[in-house]
C-alpha cells in the first residue's frame, strides 16, 4: 500500500489531518519514492494487467515489489495468477 492510500484510508475512518499525522509519527514507516525507474515499470505492467483490471497504484506496488525483489503483499485475489515474475501473496 502506497502512502497516500494508507492517508486516504485514516480519513475515511474519521481520522483527523493531526490525527493522522500523529499516527504516522508513531509507526516504523520506510517511504520509498517513486522515482523515474519506478515509474516506467510501472507504467510497462499496464498491458499485461490491464485484462484483472489493476489500478496504477496496484502497478506501483508490483514494480517497487519486482525492483527490491521481495513479494507483494495483496487482499486482491485478481493478483494471484498474474504470472509477471513477481511473487505475489493473497492476504485473505
Amino acid at each position: 500500500m502506497n502512502l497516500s492510500e494508507v492517508v486516504a484510508k485514516l480519513n475515511d475512518k474519521g481520522f483527523s489531518a493531526a490525527d493522522i499525522d500523529r499516527y504516522l509519527a508513531s509507526i516504523d514507516l520506510v517511504v520509498i519514492p517513486f522515482d523515474e525507474a519506478l515509474a516506467v515499470a510501472a507504467g510497462r505492467l499496464r498491458a499485461r494487467t490491464r485484462h484483472r483490471g489493476l489500478s496504477f497504484g496496484d502497478r506501483a506496488c508490483l514494480a517497487l515489489g519486482r525492483s527490491l525483489g521481495v513479494p507483494v503483499l495483496t487482499a486482491d485475489r485478481a493478483w494471484a495468477d498474474l504470472n509477471l515474475g513477481i511473487e505475489v501473496e493473497v492476504i485473505r
